[in-house]
């Protein structure tokens, strides 16, 4: 299945039906008066969060999205039927703003929660709403108020806890796949991941979190180069970032500027978000000598970011490195509440 998370879509609310111009006909009623009966409203178009979509692909190919118009009022006073409201389903986290100005309309971010992006015309008065003492047989009746067209630019940014940053073949997807069910492509060249994926880690007493792996980033990435571009804006709902950077790396803190600096390039408030740095691959390292490298290395690191060592391939430090995460996530997410 292709990961899509852009599309354009054209929403089209329903017009409003017709008022009705209508006088009562009826044997032994010889005055029955006005009797149109009000048009019925046009259908609104809804965006909803589904919780079983994990991708807008079924939108790149269905792109127009018209409700019913209402029908128009009858005589005897009866009313016409109301246009019925459009539901547009999509993944959580996913955001719309107009095509045209880049007014941001809202986003859906719960499942099942809905916005609305275009509201349904209102039905036109009968000729029955018009009547007065001094206006007893008025022959006029209102148009339905038309529907409304839009077209709605839809973003899907994944909702996950942590984010993975690193450079190509830094061990990301090795370690989501360690730490969770998911089952990211993993081979040894880079760019193998090719498209964001998801996965739930299991902390153990009930505890989890939903951790996001994109594609690796490279210098330059805020303005186009590789795939980062395309897939950074996925990591800007993050609670926590988890910056990947193997034992192998000639300089580490060089490599973590870097990371951070296209980050920040691409979103000034990323430098805002708490974050990690989990040195991966340790199982390259001799067991013995595992505590001194990170001693050494940690303290490179700007003051107040917290290392990690780990291994996905070995399991050592997977157990330490989910504690942490999962606590800092908890730490952050109830600051967010006092605040």
């Amino acid at each position: 299945m292709r990961f899509v998370d852009y599309v354009v879509i054209t929403v089209r609310s329903g017009g409003g039906g017709a008022g009705c111009i209508a006088f009562r006909r009826e044997k032994f009623v010889p005055r029955g008066g006005p009797a149109g009966g009000n048009g019925g409203r046009g259908g609104s178009v809804f965006l909803e969060a589904d919780a079983n979509l994990h991708t807008l692909l079924d939108l790149r190919y269905r792109r127009h999205h018209f409700a019913p118009n209402g029908r128009g009022g009858e005589g005897s006073l009866k009313t016409g039927k109301n246009g019925d409201d459009l539901i547009v389903r999509v993944p959580p986290g996913t955001r719309a703003s107009l095509i045209d100005g880049g007014e941001r309309l809202g986003e859906v971010l719960e499942p099942g929660e809905q916005l609305l992006l275009a509201r349904g015309g209102r039905g036109g008065k009968g000729n029955a709403h018009f009547k007065t003492a001094t206006r007893q047989t008025p022959r006029h009746a209102q148009r339905g108020e038309p529907g409304v067209e839009k077209r709605v630019i839809l973003e899907l940014r994944l909702l996950a806890h942590v984010g993975l940053v690193g450079l190509p073949n830094a061990g990301k997807s090795t370690f989501v796949a360690s730490v969770s069910a998911a089952r990211p492509k993993i081979a040894d060249y880079p760019f193998t991941t090719l498209a964001p994926s998801l996965g739930v880690v299991d902390v153990g007493d009930y505890r989890s979190f939903v951790i996001a792996d994109i594609p690796g980033i490279v210098e330059g990435a805020h303005q186009g180069r590789g795939l980062g571009i395309q897939f950074l804006k996925h990591i800007e709902r993050n609670v926590v970032l988890l910056f990947l950077i193997p034992v192998t790396s000639e300089d580490p803190r060089a490599e973590y500027e870097l990371l951070l600096g296209e980050l920040v390039a691409f979103n000034p408030e990323m430098i805002r978000k708490p974050r990690l740095v989990a040195f991966s691959k340790a199982d390259l390292l001799p067991p013995t000598e595992r505590g001194e490298w990170l001693k050494d290395n940690a303290t490179s690191l700007p003051n107040g970011v917290q290392s990690l060592l780990l291994s996905a391939v070995s399991g050592v430090g997977l157990d330490y490195a989910k504690s942490v995460l999962w606590d800092r996530i908890h730490r952050e997410k109830q600051c967010i509440v006092d605040a």
